[in-house]
């Protein structure tokens, strides 16, 4: 048997140790005071580093680290005894002068911690600081062999080894090698930095000699600094060089301009004593002071405040309520078979044999023919020869099911993405598939799916595995006794063994009163209900109602949720509420996945009609996205039950066997659950291939077994509690002017008490009226006390018992 996973919730007190250190998050405190210890670890280790390296301490102190024991023993070091054993420890036979590289790492991480910064940056620091340091410590063991001090055991030891097996060149070259490493990805160097760098140096130079003509350029760099003297008035500035002389009148410059005619663009320049011509040297001008004011950039936070909860308390944890809670456990299923399926070679090749003569009979040659062999039915597909239409082989479905004696065969042309025809014939002896065997599969253990459902195991033996959420509703039909209700179970049980009761609560309608009764004990662990109600399960049709409507209000609050939190799904959401980015204060809440199954809808529809189609119509076009998904099992697969609006939102539908081909394409849009063999064999459809599965059997005392373990636990204080439907009134005002009645008021309420029957129907064939007036009278012997309310399918009650006392009480109404 596959190897099995269980999602099991750890005890925090009887947890391992190793369990509760890896759960340990400090807070504030935790995180300051760690931050201070590191950062004075990191200034003791600087001083006995450095202290070490001074007078050469480290040849004094080595005789005495091994006799720290000893009181007497005098060592040098600036931080005693500890500091020539940790000097001696991390520096001479550790990494050597490379060593000073942990006292930044340190100290750095007692700052992040201390000053409650982002911890991202510390996982590349600390890579790239134990790089360097091995580097580092490899490169002075290199080329200072003579001096162990600076190199280390460590790197003294790594140079040989890498010396021992590729050399002395080799040695080197990998050292270069990882400084290039370093050099590129922590300094971030690169060829286009260095050509950058070189280009711009070439152009300034270039630059600098463009600006001078060519007899200046060969003397450009023989001219000494232009020197600026001013005068003491401060009327003149002189500019003086080697060659010339240049006087501004400064007087020509003011600082502020009043007027624009004030500008001068062209202020007095005079030579004095030139030598040169002045326009051999550009006139330098005074001009007003130009400050460039640059703005400074605000900090970012890279933790914002959901993370820095995230950080102190970790992700939100739905379960923490029941944070004990254990999961069923597989023992509680039984095995009802054991090594696997049973393969009679015999039956195969006489079925074989009979399929490929009944073809050549009617001229149908075969090229190839294989089996596969499945729990309940053998897949028999078959290559026919080159020329042959494929219509031909499926109008013989009567033909070989006679020959093969067998109770239906179902012919598949082709089978979808195989270029075969499938011939699936039943076994004379199946091999029932147990709930174990598919709950302790791998595929269902390992299933990544919001609401994984394992139903069975397929023709090829494999456990057949659905998410519920991806469906997203589940019609099921199929006729009295052909495994609903076992289907039921198992889905209900698929659910249990994967999911914790604060990610899924399921509202459980079941008008037989008997199918669904053992998940009473789950109630306050599982089930959804309305409040102030007894029972979580729903027996009673009138209280469907009500129901369907609270789901519906429900599923309107969840979604102005979702749109407070600006995400499209429940998916999104709830991730958002664990990451802590949802304000509980503000109304958002975990929300759990709520799944509505009802045992026998045709009995809904048959009480209720439109009151229950329509809020499950609704609740099937927009609930998926929110997380409420339907499961609707019926043993009436007629159009009438399941009519065109439920089958347009149910799109994943389980056919179990039907007597008619008419029911099967009522379900299925398509022919083939009338050949089913019932036992629990069935046809599942999600919009496109056809998959026939062997549904998993699992009997009551199974199901018993299970609600008891779990029932037995701690649970929450009750069961989840649906919004409160407040329906709007059917009636009419039972204030209403005797004045406004209907002429024929009188005379309607005599033949209402004489027939004893409130229907307008009645008033319509007495009175001849059409259905709005006798609607209209109806509801006006409402509110005056003659008839009773509306209830449904039901007649009125009528509350006068004759015609003296129906005269009483107009006299009443007249005094």
């Amino acid at each position: 048997m596959a190897k099995t996973t269980k999602k099991e919730t750890v005890d925090k007190k009887n947890a391992p140790k190793t369990e509760t250190l890896r759960s340990w998050r400090p807070n504030k405190q935790q995180r300051f005071v760690l931050g201070c210890l590191l950062v004075l670890f990191s200034i003791a280790l600087l001083v006995a580093f450095i202290s070490f390296y001074v007078n050469g301490q480290w040849q004094t102190d080595q005789s005495a680290v091994s006799q720290l024991g000893d009181r007497s023993e005098v060592v040098q070091n600036w931080l005693g005894k500890f500091g020539a054993f940790l000097a001696d420890l991390i520096v001479y036979k550790g990494f050597g002068i490379a060593s000073f590289i942990l006292v930044r790492l340190f100290f750095l991480t007692g700052m992040f911690l201390a000053l409650e910064l982002s911890t991202k940056k510390l996982k590349g620091i600390w890579f790239w600081d134990l790089f360097a340091i091995i580097i580092v410590s490899v490169l002075f063991g290199f080329f200072a062999t003579s001096a162990p001090e600076l190199g280390g055991t460590i790197g003294y030891e790594l140079n040989l080894f890498l010396q021992d097996y590729i050399g002395k060149t080799g040695t080197l070259l990998t050292l270069l090698f990882g400084l290039i490493i370093y050099l590129i990805f922590k300094i971030k160097l690169s060829p286009e930095k260095i050509q950058s760098y070189f280009d711009s140096t070439k152009k300034e130079f270039k630059s600098e000699l463009g600006s001078l003509k060519p007899q200046q350029a060969e003397s450009a760099y023989n001219l000494e600094e232009f020197a600026i003297e001013e005068d003491p008035e401060l009327d003149n500035i002189h500019l003086k060089s080697n060659d010339s002389q240049f006087e501004i009148n400064k007087e020509a410059l003011k600082p502020t301009i009043n007027h624009s005619s004030e500008i001068d663009l062209n202020p007095v320049v005079k030579p004095v004593q030139m030598d040169i011509k002045p326009t051999s040297v550009a006139p330098i001008l005074h001009t007003e002071e130009f400050v460039i004011e640059k703005a400074e950039e605000e900090d970012i936070i890279e933790e914002n405040l959901a993370s820095r909860l995230v950080a102190d308390f970790g992700l939100f944890d739905p379960t923490l309520d029941l944070s004990n809670y254990k999961f069923p456990t597989i023992d509680l299923l039984k095995e009802y078979s054991t090594g696997g399926i049973t393969i009679n070679q015999e039956e195969l090749e006489e079925n074989k044999n009979k399929i490929v003569d009944t073809l050549r009979n009617y001229k149908i040659e075969i090229a190839q023919i294989k089996a596969t062999v499945g729990p309940s039915v053998t897949l028999y597909e078959i290559v026919p020869e080159a020329g042959i239409r494929i219509s031909k082989i499926k109008s013989l479905e009567d033909d070989i099911a006679l020959s093969l004696s067998a109770l239906g065969i179902r012919i598949i042309a082709p089978i979808p993405g195989k270029g075969t025809i499938g011939i699936e014939v039943p076994n004379k002896n199946p091999t029932m598939v147990s709930m174990k065997s598919v709950i302790g599969s791998a595929k269902f253990q390992e299933a990544e799916m919001e609401l994984p459902i394992a139903l069975g195991k397929t023709i090829s033996n494999e456990t057949f595995v659905v998410d519920l959420a991806k469906m997203p509703h589940l019609l099921m039909a199929g006729a009295t006794g052909q495994g609903k209700s076992v289907g039921l179970n198992a889905v209900l049980t698929s659910l249990l063994y994967k999911k914790h009761p604060a990610e899924v609560k399921f509202v459980l309608v079941d008008p037989k009163k008997v199918e669904l009764t053992l998940f009473n004990k789950i109630e306050r662990h599982y089930l959804a209900k309305l409040p102030d109600t007894d029972d979580a399960i729903i027996t009673d049709n009138a209280k469907v109602v009500n129901t369907l409507n609270s789901l519906c209000v429900e599923m309107d609050n969840r979604y102005s949720l979702l749109k407070d939190a600006m995400v499209r799904n429940i998916k999104e959401y709830n991730e958002k509420f664990r990451a802590r980015k949802l304000n509980p204060e503000a109304g958002h809440r975990f929300l759990p996945y709520i799944i509505l199954v009802v045992d026998e809808f045709a009995d809904l529809i048959m009480t209720a009609g439109k009151e229950v189609e329509i809020p499950i119509a609704r609740l099937a076009q927009l609930a998926r996205a929110i997380g409420i998904h339907l499961i609707i099992a019926t043993q009436r697969p007629s159009v009438n039950v399941i009519t065109g609006l439920i089958k347009a939102n149910f799109p994943a539908r389980i056919a179990f066997r039907v007597t008619s081909k008419i029911d099967s394409r009522t379900i299925l849009d398509t022919q083939g659950a009338d050949q089913l063999i019932g036992r629990g064999d069935l046809l599942y459809t999600n919009g496109n291939d056809v998959v026939r599965v062997q549904c998993a059997f699992i009997d009551t005392p199974e199901v018993e077994k299970i609600t008891d373990f779990i029932g037995s636990q701690k649970a929450y204080a009750t069961a989840y509690l649906l919004p409160e439907f407040i329906g709007e009134e059917t009636g009419i005002n039972l204030d209403m002017d005797i004045s406004e009645r209907d002429t024929l008021f009188r005379e309607a309420a005599e033949i209402i008490v004489n027939a004893q029957q409130g229907s307008a129907s009645l008033l319509q064939r007495k009175l001849k009226l059409g259905y709005n007036r006798a609607g209209r009278l109806i509801d006006q012997l409402e509110a005056a006390g003659i008839v009773g309310p509306f209830e449904g399918s039901k007649a009125r009650s009528v509350n006068i018992s004759d015609l003296s006392a129906l005269d009483q009480f107009f006299n009443n109404e007249q005094n």
